[in-house]
């Protein structure tokens, strides 16, 4: 079994999010970082940057691949990884933690309820292993 924290939601796309007031942390799951490999670059978005939910925020690149991240919820960029920059490689190490993307303010906190609980997250992860 994968690393699912039953705190967090999550989406088919497998990014976490963690909802405190109306500000989201965004992050790729332990699953992801697996499928992955290491990743070696992580692009985020600008700060104030406004997404609507299921679009496209940025990427992450690793040995295997290049992956679209995509914006769980809708809402606007308040705060970025900088620390991703010069290691990458935290998203690897630490998905759940030093290893977050973005936190965006929510236009809608409430829509987080719509997301996977971990549950049913995990229920997704077993079925594509």
């Amino acid at each position: 079994m994968s690393n699912i924290p039953q705190d967090l939601r999550y989406t088919a796309e497998h990014e976490w999010i963690r909802v405190e007031g109306d500000v989201a942390t965004i992050g790729i799951t332990d699953f992801a970082q697996a499928e992955l490999g290491d990743v070696v670059f992580v692009e985020l978005p600008d700060l104030e940057s406004h997404f609507e939910a299921a679009v496209t925020f940025g990427t992450v690149e690793s040995v295997k691949s290049v992956s679209d991240l995509y914006c769980p919820l809708a809402g606007t960029v308040v705060e970025v990884n900088e620390s991703l920059e010069a290691g990458p490689e935290r998203v690897n190490e630490d998905p759940y933690g030093d290893g977050w993307l973005v936190r965006i303010r929510l236009d809608d906190a409430a829509s987080a309820e719509g997301l996977l609980d971990a549950a049913a997250y995990d229920e997704l992860v077993e079925a594509a292993g």
